[in-house]
């Protein structure tokens, strides 16, 4: 029997994790907590994964919350105008606001209650679990024990072992500083009263709010997420470590630049006071072979390797997307050795389907050009752009179609008008 060594408890590592040991492989998995200390921690992301990733899960039986979760039928994107003195109270308005649906519902839980849910899983399969902080030193001793050793961890020491990609890595700093927190008494949409769905709220120049329907260890609620460009009127979570205060800040921001989105925010509470977070991070890329000092490699999995910003949702849909490749590199492999040119084309196989990803993330940071605002625009009176702009993030590959290039772009508009 293979024995394979998974180092991080993430949706990747776990996911791959259950994956291989449902395949009869003899897995550990090691983790820097136990699940009861996941579970009652702070929360770890935000997170909404479509239909893709969602059914990576179904296909292993991992979906252990369906039918629990909300399920988020639409996307909405919001364009915020300047602010101004005609609105009631001033503030700002809308100059775009539109919502398309999705072809497969998407679902957001809340990784506190997934993460230690599949601990405990993997751990009554049989699967032998070690609570330990891993550093290189460690995986320098347990690589020589095991046929393979996966890297999921994201972030620490380890990540250190995988060194940049600069060719793929456009950014040197982080693009947004980001702030979330898990509410109960979110109030519908107006407009919209009868579906849940994620709202993109776009502030140019100073960043996006998005909503997230989500199921977090006290049921459901709503994930508010601010991200802000470093040094804008959004960056204003350093610093901030009460709860409340950081619920007062959220709101604040809310108010002033969106809002149509604190209107129904009004009699928000925290779930509870592990229910914020604020950091940065820059995106990265980076080369997916670790070599440990004895001389044994090792190999990075999702975040660790290919790390997006979230601005476009892709956190936890990428890490299912890669632990459901690289699983089938592994059974693919069978009995030969996993060296390192086997590494690197299961890599390569994966960064076939994070490519997409990276190139729509990276794009979607910066200042968007007149094509995109032109489409983005137009899909307030075209109904199938709203609704193929929303299944782009499902399938992000989509969008090498219409989206980067203004030709293609005023094509596309033409075929669905046409004029």
């Amino acid at each position: 029997m293979r024995k394979i060594l998974v180092v991080g408890a993430g949706q990747s590592g776990l996911q791959l994790a259950l994956g291989l040991q449902s395949h009869g492989y003899e897995v550990t998995l090691m983790s820097n907590r136990t699940a009861d200390e996941i579970r009652t921690g702070r929360v770890m992301s935000t997170q909404c994964m479509f239909h893709t990733a969602l059914q990576h899960e179904r296909d292993l039986g991992l979906n252990f919350w369906e039918s629990q979760a909300p399920r988020i039928r639409g996307l909405g994107v919001s364009v915020s105008g300047p602010e101004t003195e005609d609105l009631p109270g001033g503030g700002r308005g809308r100059v775009i606001d539109w919502g398309g649906m999705l072809d497969g519902y998407a679902q957001s839980v809340d990784q506190r209650v997934k993460m230690a849910g599949w601990t405990e899983t993997f751990v009554q399969r049989g699967g032998q679990l070690v609570v330990h902080g891993a550093a290189v030193s460690d995986l320098d001793y347990f690589s020589r024990a095991y046929d393979l050793v996966l890297v999921s961890a994201g972030k620490g020491e380890l990540v250190s072992m995988f060194d940049r990609d600069a060719a793929r890595s456009p950014y040197s700093e982080p693009q947004r500083a980001l702030s979330v927190a898990y509410v109960h008494g979110l109030g519908p949409r107006p407009e919209h009263p009868d579906f849940d769905a994620v709202r993109c709220n776009l502030v140019p120049g100073a960043g996006e709010l998005f909503v997230i329907p989500t199921l977090t260890t006290s049921g459901r609620a709503d994930i508010l997420f601010w991200e802000g460009i470093p040094g804008g009127p959004l960056d204003v979570f350093s610093g901030v470590t009460d709860p409340s205060e950081h619920l007062a800040l959220t709101l604040e921001l809310m108010k002033r630049f969106t809002p149509w989105e604190y209107a129904r925010a009004t009699e928000v509470e925290l779930t509870d006071a592990g229910g914020t977070l604020a950091g940065r991070y820059t995106p990265t890329v980076r080369h997916p072979i670790g070599r440990l000092p004895g001389g044994g490699a090792v190999l990075g999995v999702a975040d660790v390797v290919v790390a997006n910003d979230p601005v476009t949702g892709q956190g936890s849909n990428a890490a299912s997307k890669c632990a459901a490749s690289y699983l089938a590199s592994i059974l693919e492999h069978g009995d030969k050795e996993f060296d390192e040119a086997w590494m690197q084309g299961t890599f390569d196989r994966y960064w076939e389907t994070a490519r997409p990803i990276t190139k729509w993330t990276n794009a979607m940071l910066g200042v968007p050009p007149e094509h995109v605002l032109n489409l983005i625009g137009a899909a307030g009176a075209l109904q199938p752009v709203a609704d193929r702009f929303a299944n782009g993030f499902d399938d992000p590959a989509d969008f090498e179609d219409y989206f980067f290039d203004p030709d293609r772009t005023q094509a596309y508009l033409t075929s669905v008008t046409g004029a």
